[in-house]
Parts: C-alpha cells; sequence; structure tokens
C-alpha cells in the first residue's frame, strides 16, 4: 500500500513539471503561435534558476529567475515571429538548440555544487495521515498552485474580456486587427507569459523536483509538454490530467524496478516517449476533432497591413 501511495505522490510531483509547461504553451497557442522551443527555454531557465539558489540561498529567487529567463527568451522568440515574420517552427527549433548548448556551457562550473537543504512542506494535521498524508499533503506549494494555476486560467480563457480577446486573436487576428486590437502585443505579452511558465517549470525542475545541475536534466519534458497540449485539445483541466497521465508513466518505470520487474533499465526509460507517440496517433486518426478544438489561425503568421 505505501509503495503505491508513493507512486501517487511521485507523479504529482513529476507531473507538475509537465502542467505548468503545458499551461504555458497552451497560452501561447490559444494566441495562435506556436513555439517549438520549450525544451531549450526549460533547460537555459533551469540553470538560471539552479544557479541564483546557489548564490542567493534562496529557493524563491531561484524560481523567480527561471521565469525571467523563460521571459527573456520567449521575447527573443516572439519579437523574430511576430514582428520579423520569420517560421514559427524554425525559429523554435533554434532557441531549442540554442537552450540546449548555452545551458550546457553556462552550467559547467555548477555540475559539482550543492543546494542548500530543500525545505520540507506538509499540511497540518493532513501531512499527518498514515499513506495518504505522504501521497498527497506533503508536497511543494507549486504542486498545488498549478491546481489553482489551471481553474484560474480556465476562468481568464473562458469568463473575461482580455481572454475572449487572447482566443480571437489566436482564432482571426485579421478580425482582431480590424476591431482595434494591437494584435502583435497581445501575441508578444502571451509568448513571454508561455515562456515565463516554462522557465517556472524547468527552474522546479534544477531546484525542488531533482535539486541538482546536469547537463541536458529536462529530459525531453519540453516535447512531451508540446505534445500535452494537443493530446488536451487546447483545454487547461485536461492538460492537467494529461500531465498527471504521463507524470505517472514516468515514474511507473521507477515503481516497477523497486518491485523487482526484470526488464532493461533503458526499456523502461522509453516508456513515457512511446506512451508520446502512441497518444499522438491514436489523436491524429481523428483530424476533424483536432481541427475543430485547435486555434484557426495557429501557427500562420500575420501582416497587418494585409
Amino acid at each position: 500500500m505505501e509503495s503505491y501511495a508513493l507512486l501517487l505522490g511521485s507523479t504529482l510531483s513529476a507531473g507538475t513539471v509537465l502542467a505548468i509547461a503545458a499551461l504555458g504553451l497552451l497560452v501561447n497557442e490559444k494566441a495562435g503561435i506556436v513555439n517549438l522551443g520549450a525544451e531549450g527555454m526549460m533547460l537555459c531557465a533551469a540553470i538560471a534558476g539552479f544557479a541564483t539558489v546557489v548564490h542567493t540561498g534562496s529557493f524563491v529567487l531561484g524560481l523567480v529567475a527561471g521565469m525571467a529567463a523563460g521571459a527573456l527568451l520567449a521575447a527573443l522568440f516572439g519579437w523574430l515571429v511576430i514582428w520579423f515574420n520569420t517560421n514559427q517552427y524554425a525559429t523554435g527549433l533554434a532557441l531549442s538548440l540554442f537552450g540546449v548548448g548555452f545551458s550546457a556551457f553556462a552550467g559547467i562550473s555548477y555540475v559539482q555544487a550543492k543546494l542548500p537543504d530543500t525545505p520540507k512542506f506538509s499540511w497540518p494535521v493532513l501531512g499527518d495521515l498514515p499513506v495518504v498524508g505522504p501521497a498527497l499533503f506533503r508536497h511543494h506549494p507549486l504542486v498545488y498552485l498549478t491546481m489553482v494555476l489551471v481553474v484560474l486560467l480556465v476562468w481568464f480563457l473562458y469568463r473575461t474580456r482580455a481572454g475572449l480577446v487572447l482566443r480571437s486573436v489566436g482564432e482571426s487576428p485579421q478580425s482582431a486587427h480590424a476591431l482595434g486590437y494591437p494584435v502583435r502585443r497581445i501575441r508578444l505579452l502571451a509568448v513571454m507569459a508561455g515562456g515565463a511558465l516554462c522557465g517556472l517549470a524547468g527552474a522546479y525542475v534544477s531546484t525542488v523536483y531533482t535539486p541538482l545541475w546536469v547537463e541536458g536534466m529536462v529530459a525531453g519534458r519540453g516535447w512531451i509538454a508540446l505534445a500535452l497540449t494537443t493530446f488536451a485539445t487546447w483545454r487547461p483541466a485536461r492538460v492537467l490530467l494529461g500531465a498527471y497521465l504521463f507524470g505517472g508513466v514516468t515514474m511507473l518505470q521507477f515503481h516497477l524496478q523497486a518491485s523487482g520487474v526484470q526488464l532493461a533499465s533503458q526499456l523502461l526509460s522509453m516508456l513515457p516517449y512511446v506512451a508520446t507517440i502512441v497518444v499522438l496517433v491514436l489523436i491524429s486518426r481523428n483530424p476533424t476533432w483536432i481541427r475543430v478544438n485547435m486555434p484557426a489561425a495557429l501557427g500562420k503568421p500575420f501582416y497587418p497591413g494585409s
């Protein structure tokens, strides 16, 4: 029973990383921008957050530094694709490659660095409950704030005027422009907000989830988060559920190893990526369903003079 409680608890932690990044990418795509640079942004944010905690001892400042790094890289990406109309897919891939290389270079001197002891969190009374306490009520506050973020994002997108404007920019930027909305600025703000969330996810990985720095430690989570937006058909609540699903698959490999399952570790490590491919294949079998839910102007450049 305790092993299953441990699996559930680790699933929540692993899913939080994917959920935060995927929610950021969802905001991007709701505005009509595809950013394939999530992996690179998360890695740069991971080293920025880790280095900040090493030098300041503050985990909060580390998370803020990660958000700032993600927002800065996203602003550069947005400037190129929104104002210069560079290809969104090629620019995103370039950003991802840049992030992988730059984080490896910047992190050379931090490979052996140690962080202060991570603070332990527990809900009063609830955290002391047997089995349920360790599984649900002893996580970092960001795990619970991510759930709150999903609710706030649903409210923002579907219950506020600003959310309606953001979605209209992703559906028909020409119509939004004709109504007097600054489409380019709205898209840039959406891209930076999404980058900040990707940065938060990256900093969470290096300072809380696995408090150390290793080159390439994001390990494909940026790509899985990108797939999650399609898996969730651009719905925040489904993003959270999908993140926990993929987080559970990721943690399942360790649970199976601890249970004595005789499978090669390499095969078990493949599980989350195989699951991603399988899900995308299943979803692609119904292109009409994707087309109905996908923002109509996703990935398409906008020319104000047209």
